[in-house]
Formats: C-alpha cells, sequence, structure tokens
C-alpha cells in the first residue's frame, strides 16, 4: 500500500495488515520506525482529533512532523513541481484539503507516500480507526448491520466506501434528496432503527437542520434498535441535533475513549504506506 486516498482502493486484506499493524504499535513494536524522516502535514487551523493524533504519533516514532495550512496548495505552482521538489526532503505527504481530486493529482505525481486526512468526499482514516475501534469490542463486527444518520456528505460517504470493502450491511437515514447511491435509505428513524447493531452519525448541513428533524437519534431510539446495540455520533457532534443528550449521556454511547485508537491507526497506515510488509507480517 502506498497511497492511500480511497479505502475502495483497497481490500479488506490491506484494512486488516493496518489492524495487525496497530496491534504491534500497542504491543511496543515499531518504536523509532520513523527516526531521520520528515513527514510534511497540509492542516487548517480548525482540525483537531486528525491533526494531533497524527502530529503526536510521528514523533513518537521517531519521525518529524513538518506543518502546513492546506491553502499552500492552492497556489499558482503545478502541483507536479510541488511533488517534485518535496518529494527531495520529504519522506511522505498527509493532507487535509476540501477538493479530493487535487489529492489524486498529488499521488500521481508523487514518488512517495500520500494520506488523505480528510477531503469533502471522504474521511478514510476516520473510519479505519472507527472500525478497528469496533473490532476490539465486537468479536464479529462485520456482521453487524450498519445504520448512517446523516446527508451524502464526506463521513457518510466514507462509511459506504468501508462497507463495499469490508462487506457489512449499511443503510441510511436522512431525508429524501440527501440519500447516498445505491445505499437503502429511510426517511424517519425509528423505521430506520429496527434490526440495527452500529448506530453512525455526522454533523447536521448547517442549511437544512430542520429537515433532519426525524432522523435525530435519541435514547428512547436506541432502545429499538438490537440488544447491545452501540451509538458512534462522529465528532465533532451536536448535542440536541443529529444526536439527543439523553443518547449521548446514555450506555448505548461508545465514548471519548473510542477515538483513542486513532494514534495507533493512523501510525499503522503510516507505516503500511512507507515499508514493504513481508510475507509473514501479513495476515491472511
Amino acid at each position: 500500500m502506498k497511497h492511500m486516498i480511497r479505502l475502495t482502493n483497497h481490500t479488506a486484506t490491506d484494512i486488516m495488515d493496518i489492524f495487525h499493524i496497530a496491534d504491534e504499535i500497542r504491543q511496543g513494536k515499531h518504536a523509532d520506525i520513523l527516526k531521520g524522516k520528515s513527514i510534511v502535514m497540509f492542516f487548517p487551523e480548525t482540525s483537531i482529533r486528525t491533526r494531533v493524533t497524527f502530529e503526536k504519533g510521528i514523533s513518537l516514532l521517531g519521525g518529524q512532523p513538518i506543518l502546513f495550512p492546506p491553502e499552500a496548495l492552492d497556489k499558482k505552482e503545478a502541483l507536479q513541481d510541488v511533488c517534485g521538489y518535496l518529494s527531495l526532503w520529504a519522506d511522505a505527504l498527509i493532507v487535509r484539503h476540501k477538493d479530493i481530486r487535487l489529492l489524486e493529482k498529488l499521488a500521481q505525481h508523487s514518488d512517495i507516500p500520500m494520506i488523505n486526512a480528510m477531503t469533502d468526499s471522504n474521511h478514510p482514516c476516520e473510519i479505519i480507526a472507527d472500525m478497528y475501534a469496533l473490532s476490539k469490542r465486537r468479536k464479529d463486527f462485520l456482521k453487524d448491520s450498519y445504520l448512517f444518520c446523516g446527508e451524502n456528505g464526506n463521513i457518510g460517504l466514507a462509511w459506504k466506501e468501508a462497507s463495499l470493502v469490508m462487506g457489512f450491511d449499511l443503510s441510511q437515514c436522512c431525508p429524501k434528496g440527501w440519500e447516498m447511491e445505491h445505499i437503502t435509505a429511510f426517511d424517519t428513524i425509528t423505521e430506520a432503527i429496527r434490526g440495527k447493531d452500529i448506530i453512525c452519525t455526522d454533523s447536521l448541513p448547517p442549511d437544512a437542520p430542520a429537515a433532519f428533524k426525524n432522523c435525530q437519534v435519541t435514547r428512547a431510539v436506541m432502545e429499538m434498535a438490537n440488544k447491545g446495540a452501540l451509538l458512534n455520533p462522529c465528532p465533532p457532534f451536536s448535542r440536541g441535533g443529529e444526536v439527543s443528550a439523553d443518547a449521548l449521556d446514555s450506555e448505548y454511547f461508545v465514548g471519548y475513549e473510542f477515538k483513542k485508537h486513532l494514534l495507533e491507526v493512523q501510525q499503522a497506515i503510516l507505516i503500511l504506506s512507507l515499508i514493504h510488509i513481508s510475507e509473514p507480517t501479513r495476515r491472511s
């Protein structure tokens, strides 16, 4: 695996390789594997969780993170030339930018790995980390039935990519007109929640919160899901918006610690992008 731009560019085996390396990192392996390497990151000031975990993760592995704002990639200079120079000094690029086409152009011209840290079209690292966290709580997490509550935006589309790669069942709850293509959609949460195990949400569109009033996840709604169901809201979430305060304060909420695995999962993605994994290391 060289670049991580879309989950659908990879296989389920690739994702399980990431899980395996993340497990090894938690066991204390791969220390200083990035010693002497510089990782160039393009992040806006508003990024919190993804930036902190990438920057800390690189440092913990002995590497040097070098930070730029994403606007540095919007200059007149051709991306081919940007990549030509950066590859002289950097060992990998981590980019958060709204336009996934820019990331694909970077990957096309880059001799070093390129990792997508979020676009308007998807958020692969976030979803891989969520699946890893679920795998630690649910032995058969790929056999669970997933519900995504929200618009056809980057988080929903990333869950769709994950379902296509990993093979789990995914449906959507949203008003008409906000559906993802080729995904079963419901326009009321009380209908959508039946038979579901993992309920994921995303922030509501700022211009249409009222349209999603029938899609709000509450504690009462969670009680209609399968026994042992989990509520996994994507931060930043809004109490009283896509998810109610009583749902977040309930036993259904996966908790803040659910996101702790962003650290080792993003480290694993970076390691797998930088090195060739020998066959004995790979999981079948």
